[in-house]
């Protein structure tokens, strides 16, 4: 059986000095190696998991918009049912924002409907005008002042330039409230001037709980689900 031989290098300061900085610069470069080999494996797997799981995704999403698809298909001919039976005119029961339809024994609805983005016609400015040259003349006191300002704060556009319409029924009140010729008829030409722009269709499912008789919502998305 052979021994393990030892050896012992004698060095000076100096030279224990150096072999020392050898050793931390090997151990550094290797730490280095390490974590950048680390990082390779990581965008490896990360690269892996989405080639592989983004096909199923859109699988998923396909799925989605098809069923979706069905649904409003579904529901097209019972929309003009429900125009016909309540003697809406032509068009109008899919102008509502939105429907709800729930089965007789009353634990499960479909809410369908569209989101609309506010929008309004170049004769909106006229009305902001006329709103504006009536209220100004109001501000002789302090107390007026505020209701300028609130007037002001109510024809106010968002960042893409467009009137809320929820502000202008707030408008409209104060308007009728005031009994001012000139504000009333500002108001109502901002109303007319108002076009809203059909944008995404909506779909809701919801089962009521049986032990609570609130409405649970059935998760359609993967943020929900």
């Amino acid at each position: 059986m052979s021994e393990v031989q030892t050896h012992h290098v004698l060095m000076t300061d100096e030279q224990k000095a150096q072999y020392e900085a050898f050793l931390a610069q090997q151990q550094a470069e290797q730490a280095k190696a390490q974590a950048k080999q680390m990082r390779e494996d990581y965008r490896e797997m990360v690269d892996d998991a989405i080639e592989s799981m983004m096909p199923k995704l859109k699988v998923v999403s396909k799925d989605l918009e098809n069923y979706k698809r069905t649904v409003f298909e579904e529901f097209s001919t019972i929309l003009e049912m429900k125009a016909e039976m309540f003697k809406m005119e032509k068009g109008s029961e899919l102008d509502n924002q939105s429907h709800t339809f729930t089965n007789s024994k009353g634990n499960m609805k479909i809410v369908l409907g569209h989101y609309v983005t506010d929008n309004y016609l170049d004769t909106v400015d006229e009305g902001i005008a006329k709103v504006q040259e009536y209220i100004t003349s109001l501000a002789s006191d302090p107390k007026s002042q505020a209701l300028v300002n609130m007037v002001m704060k109510l024809l106010s556009k968002d960042a893409k330039g467009t009137l809320k319409a929820s502000r202008i029924i707030q408008l409209r009140k104060m308007a009728e409230e005031s009994g001012a010729p000139e504000f009333i008829e500002g108001v109502k030409i901002i109303e007319e001037a108002y076009q809203p722009i059909k944008s995404r269709t909506f779909l809701k499912a919801y089962v009521k709980n049986e032990q609570t008789g609130a409405w649970d919502q059935i998760p359609l998305g993967m943020t929900e689900a």
